[in-house]
């Protein structure tokens, strides 16, 4: 009797059902979506680099070797030797090496020295591989190849020519010995889109006649001279390694940073990204409170919906208590009404939600990195909304009981 008096009722005020359905539904697919974002921010964050086992470099701290080894920001407080990276490699421990050399730039993007096995290795997002979307990697010494967000800033295609700047902000510029893209990679959301990468014998040639960081007045090497050179690299600036078995991770790590020839760290990249995350996570903890905003927002307009149309159902109400409608009767109604009104804006939010996303995520992707998954809503989701709708069915006693001094304010009792 009390649902079928309540479905009435709903039917009874169909437009202004639909309307606060509606404005619901919108806030609940607001907080899923700040809630999507946050969460795949974090995962995208966290599978910058993927399948690495150890990332070795000078003396630092974790936080500042991932920095400078794989987001490109700030310096090594110094190099490795090449024969100290030959004889860490040559442990039975390591499985692979890729060696990174940093320090120079092209117009603001920084330009990293490495072999093509890093193009085999560098792994993101749970272990996707680096893709080349057009041209080829490096065949000859000065070809370079591009992150996918350096050629779209820069509007550089295949065969344009390029010219290396030394150090990160200066104006001297490695004129003498052009270079020339042969590759564009695909788009993968991590550092790799904004970095200009070069064979580490490149890196070796084009600092020929510098030394100590300044070029040699009056010496200028011929580009053929330096072709047939040994251009094994002297010092690189970090390494990425994968191991064997995961099982000597900790062993290895341990060894080199006791290394005796030099100071290494090596750092597990996991663990790096988790702590780099806790320093500028701030963003997280910001969208997890607009989330909670939002749901006591909206919590507090379906309250303030139902207290405003308590007014033109005084009459309704009143006509109710006159029949013989007990308080328990005209509670129910309402908390009915709140049930009914959040389960279906719950429904519809989470079809607008899926169907955004389908929509929006290649976009998302595409301009800012993140992706963001669409899948079925998680334990977490659903106990959420679940909490919600009973918070919606508790803040609807006191329009309840609003509704019931209303009736008797109105003259309308009975005996209970």
């Amino acid at each position: 009797m009390l649902l079928k008096l309540t479905l009435n009722s709903l039917y009874a005020r169909f437009l202004t059902v639909c309307m606060t359905v509606f404005a619901i539904s919108l806030s609940l697919m607001l907080y899923m979506s700040v809630e999507k974002l946050r969460t795949s921010a974090y995962t995208s964050f966290t599978d910058t680099i993927s399948q690495t086992d150890l990332i070795i470099g000078s003396r630092a701290s974790s936080v500042q070797l991932l920095l400078y080894s794989v987001f490109r920001i700030g310096n090594a407080t110094n190099n490795i030797t090449w024969e100290s990276y030959l004889d860490i490699i040559d442990r039975d421990e390591v499985d692979w090496a890729v060696p990174i050399s940093l320090g120079d730039s092209h117009k603001g993007f920084r330009v990293m020295g490495t072999n093509k096995e890093f193009f085999n290795r560098y792994k993101f997002r749970g272990g996707q591989p680096i893709e080349i979307e057009k041209g080829f990697l490096f065949e000859d010494l000065y070809d370079v190849v591009l992150g996918s967000g350096v050629a779209e800033k820069l509007g550089y295609d295949i065969n344009t020519p390029l010219i290396v700047s030394h150090g990160l902000e200066s104006f001297t510029k490695h004129d003498d010995q052009p270079f020339r893209v042969s590759g564009i990679l695909k788009k993968t959301g991590t550092p790799v889109d904004n970095t200009v990468i070069v064979s580490l014998a490149a890196i070796e040639a084009i600092h020929v006649d510098w030394s100590t960081g300044a070029k040699l007045p009056g010496q200028q090497t011929p580009i053929e001279e330096i072709r047939q050179m040994d251009l094994t690299p002297k010092n690189i600036t970090a390494a990425l390694i994968g191991v064997k078995s995961k099982l000597t991770i900790f062993y290895l790590q341990r060894w080199i940073n006791d290394y005796p020839e030099e100071a290494l760290t090596a750092i597990l990249p996991g663990a790096a990204l988790q702590e780099l995350w806790r320093v500028v996570g701030v963003v997280e903890n910001l969208l997890l409170g607009i989330s909670v905003v939002v749901i006591f927002t909206t919590l507090i307009g379906m309250t303030a919906i139902i207290f405003s149309s308590l007014n033109e159902r005084r009459r309704e109400m009143a006509i109710w208590r006159a029949m013989g409608a007990t308080p328990r009767t005209i509670i129910g109604l309402l908390m009915l009404e709140a049930f009914f009104i959040s389960l279906l804006s719950v429904v519809i939010s989470t079809v607008l939600l899926f169907f955004s996303l389908a929509i929006l995520q290649p976009w998302i992707d595409n301009n800012y990195g993140i992706l963001v998954s669409v899948e079925m809503l998680s334990i977490k989701d659903m106990y959420v909304f679940i909490m919600f709708i009973i918070a919606a069915m508790v803040v609807s006693l006191l329009p309840a009981a609003r509704a019931y001094w209303f009736s008797i304010n109105d003259g309308m009792t009975i005996k209970i």
